[in-house]
């Protein structure tokens, strides 16, 4: 099972430039979360700050009950192999094949004999589905594949933690989905904890139990997915619809005469892009059929209902109405965690 990552104010600058500062989440056991936001915004920062490859001025990162930015390097090196990151693109060795890029974590930081990382090598590559593609050169696949292949590399060590960033960069949204779906899988299969750093609006719809955006250097808001869903914030309403019309510039920011003169231009009847005001919540993506329960569904539904009363009416409508969807009428007396096994309408 994963284990949480607890935030809380974060601050992280390069020189005078600050990226983001006072950041504060948890990333639930064994749940699927995103953080969204546009280009720019130290979402790829984040990841690096999680694993100590960068290291914040203020606030905490606590993993498994140690606080990364206090612990000595023997800690951070202990903490790293809980473990598995999936880079933007793939981050394979060009040289070797997919079979020996997948081993290289096992050869590199276990003395297992090579019977057995042939075992696991094999295993992982079929769970992201690349057997028969062993002795391919990343050179000689598609950038799906390399994804893929990247995601296989991430999974050999059995992370508890898995950090995924931009799995959509150069691919297709057909092959997005794909990996979207994969990512889903992993989840049900080993029950790890997974954050998605991401700029992707279908991704954003339909994979996370919790999103997170970040925007002028904040987290604007992070909570279960139909709080983000649902939100009026100006901000989130703009980027989940993909329109021009909001606080979001090509340069991150708008001043409010831009603002005022693009919905002047709204208003006389000029499209400004999007999906405009998608209503409702789009069915979160279900593990494939075969795989085991994913017991973040369950976990998730016992932690959401204890803080449903503190959330915006609109999520928590949305929410119940996922409750009912999933385990029929919406009951506060109901032990969600005794569902231990598939159930037909999950």
């Amino acid at each position: 099972m994963g284990v949480e990552v607890s935030v809380e104010g974060l601050t992280k600058s390069f020189g005078s430039q600050r990226i983001w500062q006072d950041v504060t989440l948890i990333l639930p056991t064994g749940e699927v979360s995103a953080l969204l936001g546009p280009s720019g915004t130290g979402k790829s920062v984040f990841l690096k700050s999680l694993i100590g490859l960068l290291r914040p001025e203020q606030g905490s990162i606590v993993i498994d009950g140690t606080n990364i930015l206090e612990c000595s390097s023997k800690e951070l090196y202990e903490i790293r192999k809980l473990f598995g990151v999936l880079f933007q693109d793939g981050a394979l060795f060009g040289s070797m094949n997919l079979y020996d890029n997948v081993a290289f974590p096992l050869r590199e930081h276990t003395k297992k004999s090579e019977s057995d990382v042939r075992k696991i090598v094999m295993e992982k590559m079929e769970l992201v589905g690349l057997l028969g593609a062993e002795d391919k050169l990343p050179g000689e696949i598609s950038g799906g594949m390399r994804k893929r292949a990247g995601l296989a590399r991430a999974l050999v060590l059995d992370p508890q933690i898995i950090l995924v960033d931009e799995p959509d960069s150069g691919l297709d949204p057909v092959r997005t989905t794909y990996i979207s779906q994969t990512l889903i899988d992993i989840n049900a299969e080993i029950d790890a904890t997974i954050l998605i750093v991401s700029h992707n609006i279908n991704l954003a719809r339909t994979v996370p139990d919790n999103i997170g955006m970040l925007f002028r250097r904040q987290l604007v808001m992070f909570g279960p997915r139909e709080v983000l869903l649902t939100s009026d914030q100006p901000v989130v309403k703009q980027f989940l619809n993909g329109t021009m019309i909001g606080p979001i510039g090509m340069s991150e920011e708008k001043d409010e005469a831009t603002m005022a003169a693009e919905q002047a231009m709204v208003d006389a009847g000029h499209h400004a892009g999007g999906v405009d005001d998608v209503e409702g919540i789009v069915p979160q993506m279900k593990a494939t059929p075969g795989m085991p329960f994913r017991q973040a569904v369950a976990r998730r539904q016992e932690r959401v209902r204890d803080i449903l009363h503190t959330l915006p009416e609109n999520a928590q409508v949305a929410i119940q109405d996922s409750f009912e969807e999933s385990f029929g009428p919406y009951d506060d007396t109901e032990d969600f965690s005794i569902y231990e096994e598939p159930l037909e309408s999950v």
